[in-house]
């Protein structure tokens, strides 16, 4: 609520400028009063008090966010600071994740809004909720996504086309709305670095037996991905991706009746395989790490695209040694 009244009250004070000729900014003289009223010292030094996290006074956007890894980046993102819009189809499990960053972080550091990424509609009225409660974005995560494994000797196209509509071009249309946001905020080109960052997947890095809908797409956005980055650094804007291993415990794998693991036992993927402990062993045996990525892991390396100044277009493996870039 206090967001949505600030945004309200700077639409108004934007509007009203107009009149005047537009905003002007206050004399150094006004700003300091401002700045040293008593008020307003006791509030700085409250700030101050409390211990800044890497991401403090961003706002995040995390698509995807009501489970798995989108969960676990979101939770971290506003441990560190963020302010964190949780953004899903989901809407129920998006605000269940976003009341509990509020239970732990405080009031109003998180809300949540519903997004179909594959339609440009609900992905350009996320982008206008997002601003008129916030005001803006520094960081869009593009973590939501979509695997169904198969043959492409038996894919159905439909299968196909839903893996593509959701991976690569979600991944475009998040991008097309976010960083024409982002763009307008930076008009001046003296504003902050802003981000996005892709969630894409070691199978966008090496080939996937069985999988070609998912790898292709994943192999298409770190396409995308570099392509962006060339384009918007202009606007100040960083692109990078970041490529996890196998999330293991996640729903997306271990869910009995839809997880990867079923659809990979069903599949024939894993030749001798049996049950669906017999398809996770196989494949935890594949990490020399000895373990699956967890949401934690692909959390901080989003930090580090954010951090790290000097780095776009890039996609960096998160595989705890599964695939190493030469």
């Amino acid at each position: 609520m206090t967001a949505m009244i600030m945004a309200k009250d700077g639409a108004m004070v934007v509007q009203l400028s107009k009149a005047f000729g537009g905003p002007r900014y206050l004399d150094k003289r006004t700003r300091l009063f401002v700045e040293n009223w008593e008020l307003e010292s006791y509030r700085k030094a409250i700030s101050l008090a409390r211990k800044k996290g890497r991401l403090e006074g961003k706002l995040a956007v995390v698509t995807g966010g009501a489970q798995g890894f989108g969960q676990g980046i979101a939770e971290t993102l506003a441990a560190e600071g963020a302010t964190v819009v949780v953004a899903d189809m989901n809407l129920a499990g998006a605000q269940a994740v976003a009341a509990g960053i509020c239970a732990r972080q405080g009031s109003f550091t998180s809300f949540a809004v519903q997004v179909d990424v594959s339609n440009e509609k609900s992905v350009a009225a996320m982008m206008g909720q997002i601003v008129a409660t916030c005001g803006g974005i520094d960081l869009f995560v593009s973590n939501a996504g979509v695997l169904r494994a198969g043959s492409v000797k038996t894919m159905a196209l439909s299968d196909f086309d839903f893996v593509t509509r959701v991976n690569y071009t979600g991944y475009f249309l998040c991008v097309k709305h976010a960083s024409a946001v982002m763009a307008a905020q930076n008009a001046d080109g003296r504003g902050s670095l802003m981000d996005i960052v892709q969630v894409n997947s070691k199978s966008g890095l090496e080939g996937s037996n069985r999988n070609g809908a998912y790898a292709g797409g994943k192999f298409g956005a770190i396409g995308l991905t570099q392509s962006f980055a060339k384009e918007l650094v202009a606007d100040r804007i960083k692109v990078n991706a970041v490529c996890p291993g196998n999330y293991f415990e996640g729903p997306l794998w271990s869910d009995e009746k839809t997880g990867l693991f079923k659809q990979y036992l069903d599949a024939g993927k894993v030749p001798g395989a049996k049950s669906i402990a017999d398809v996770k062993k196989y494949y935890e045996s594949l990490v020399p790490m000895g373990r699956g990525c967890m949401p934690e892991d692909v959390a901080r390396a989003i930090v580090y695209c954010v951090e790290q100044a000097y780095e776009t277009g890039q996609a960096i493996p998160v595989t705890g040694g599964q695939v190493m870039l030469s």
